[in-house]
């Protein structure tokens, strides 16, 4: 496949908490995630699980929906998840036997790899996430392991201000613990009171032969972006909001403008005096000056996947 099928895309996701933990941290009984100066994280591992398991939902109105109309879906080609919950992996490793490398004759360190063949096999047709995301488990490759990477990788939301994180108990009319404690569950309800997050994702074209990604793939993640948080709330994530989905194709397979400074140009900036203080609302952050200026909006084509 051509490396300039997929265009190389910079990414930019602008994420507000309110009165939700948008990612636990089961190190610290499931915190909301935050770093030693009070700035919280979303780990890319949470967004991506959304998406999987929006795929996996395959009755549901959003697979349907953003499914109808993908491009060029070539024979074969499904829409798995690799990466679902519960999986056996010793199913797994039957699976990616039928991709592995050949020893040439002969000879024990040497591999030879038939990249049409690795291409072809079903293990690569079947999983979505995958041909995405790489693959996160371990593989054997002669007497070395390897892991694969994919064409998109999203990087750590990290917010623009510090957060405040309130922790209240649980209550429930049946006792949580036998004996102790009867309908509470001490300090178990931990949200953050308000925070907007900066979550940049990249779309590299170069490794598109080596996963296996199709053009296909790349669409079926952007339709889903939008949705990945509105279909996926719980009770300690009720309310996380993605206020833009900004999605900034380049010019060229190699990148028109550095990624730095699109990520920099849309990012949001806090009012007042002290840039680090916790917000309250949405309004405490200038979103105007979020805005790509003349000269980058030349080398890329931009749009907010949340206005479309």
């Amino acid at each position: 496949m051509s490396e300039t099928t997929i265009k190389r895309v910079t990414g930019l996701l602008i994420i507000e908490a309110v009165n939700s933990n948008p990612n636990g941290n089961p190190d610290q009984e499931s915190d909301p995630r935050v770093r030693g100066n009070g700035q919280g994280e979303i780990s890319p591992v949470s967004f991506k699980r959304k998406l999987r398991d929006l795929v996996e939902l395959t009755e549901g109105p959003v697979f349907q929906t953003v499914t109808k109309d993908l491009p060029d879906v070539p024979d074969g080609y499904q829409f798995g998840i690799l990466e679902s919950r519960g999986r056996d992996r010793e199913a797994i490793k039957k699976e990616m036997e039928q991709r592995q490398p050949k020893r040439k004759k002969g000879t024990k360190e040497e591999i030879e790899f038939d990249q049409s063949v690795f291409l072809d096999c079903p293990f690569v047709k079947k999983y979505w996430d995958a041909r995405l995301f790489g693959n996160t488990f371990l593989e054997e490759g002669g007497s070395k392991g390897f892991i694969k990477t994919g064409i998109v990788q999203v990087s750590m939301g990290l917010s623009v201000a510090t957060v405040r994180i309130q922790r209240h108990t649980n209550t429930n009319k049946a006792g949580v613990q036998e004996g102790k404690n009867q309908g509470m569950a001490p300090l178990a309800y931990r949200v953050v009171e308000h925070g907007v997050y900066v979550m940049p994702f990249y779309i590299n074209p170069s490794f598109a032969h080596k996963s296996g990604c199709k053009p296909c793939d790349v669409e079926l993640f952007k339709q889903l972006i939008p949705y990945a948080y509105d279909h996926t709330r719980s009770a300690i994530r009720p309310d996380v909001r993605i206020r833009h989905a900004w999605w900034m194709e380049h010019k060229n397979s190699l990148g028109s403008c550095p990624d730095y400074l699109l990520i920099d140009a849309l990012t949001p900036k806090r009012k007042g005096g002290d840039p680090l203080m916790p917000s309250s609302t949405w309004g405490d952050y200038d979103d105007d000056a979020a805005v790509l200026p003349d000269e980058l909006k030349q080398k890329v084509t931009c749009m907010d996947l949340m206005a479309q």
